[in-house]
């Protein structure tokens, strides 16, 4: 099982919900921790909160939707000089449900590709060549197991498009030690997922992470944080290296 204690790992969407369970996760462990949200006064309690964990940290912002602020986040992090070992990206958006789904605005596609599949891209495309350099690197996409709803097109065709880019992408670093895969938290009572749903959000701890934790050289992987609740961070790994496959 990998070690990341003084890694640096990049999570997007930390504000709340899944990212900042994530976030505190990670530190727990020793991880250093780039937080990014739309603003960064919206991590700036959760960055107190894990420096006191003893590790350090920073915040960054930028509104995915807006890709020239993408950019310029990324280059904001160069600048801090660390190395980027780990990218999370968490963040995500579910743009509208639409019962009349025969007029979806373009709108909901443009907006929630921008959001779920190209701004994470931009960062993969970013931090990937450094991690192949090193020989040492984990990139963990948060997917959706929306199916057959044609009620939130946008969304669930973005995150499609997310899974194929990963799927991919992670063939051409299958069998070295930087790993790209995917992860879902499943249906879970967050300000995306609404108060009805099943799951709480600490329901997907430790499985949300556990791509960055195992150490197998696979990559293209589903692994879906539900199949790992209630487990400790061994056992999920342990679990995730022996049940979950590589497509390739």
């Amino acid at each position: 099982m990998v070690n990341v204690k003084g890694r640096w790992a990049l999570i997007t969407g930390a504000a709340r919900g899944i990212g900042r369970l994530s976030a505190e996760f990670m530190a727990e462990r020793g991880c250093n921790l780039i937080l990014h949200s739309r603003k960064t006064e919206h991590t700036e309690e959760l960055i107190k909160k894990v420096r006191g964990m003893g590790v350090e940290a920073y915040a960054v912002g930028a509104e995915l939707s807006d890709l020239g602020q993408v950019e310029r986040m990324l280059g904001e992090i160069d600048s801090l000089g660390v190395d980027v070992d780990i990218v999370m990206n968490n963040a995500g958006m579910q743009i509208a449900y639409r019962t009349d789904y025969f007029s979806t605005p373009v709108s909901d596609y443009t907006e929630s590709f921008k959001i779920n599949t190209i701004a994470p891209a931009m960062i993969m495309y970013r931090f990937l060549p450094r991690m192949i350099e090193r020989g040492f690197g984990r990139i963990l996409n948060t997917t959706s197991g929306i199916r057959l709803e044609p009620q939130q097109a946008g969304y669930s065709a973005s995150k499609a498009a997310l899974d194929k880019i990963t799927i991919d992408l992670g063939s051409t670093v299958q069998g070295t030690d930087v790993m790209i895969n995917l992860t879902d938290p499943g249906w879970c009572r967050t300000d995306l997922g609404g108060p009805h749903a099943p799951n709480s959000p600490e329901s997907a701890i430790p499985g949300i992470t556990v791509g960055v934790f195992v150490d197998d050289r696979k990559s293209g992987r589903y692994l879906g944080a539900q199949n790992f609740a209630g487990m400790t961070l061994e056992d999920a790994v342990r679990k995730a290296e022996t049940e979950f496959d590589s497509p390739y």
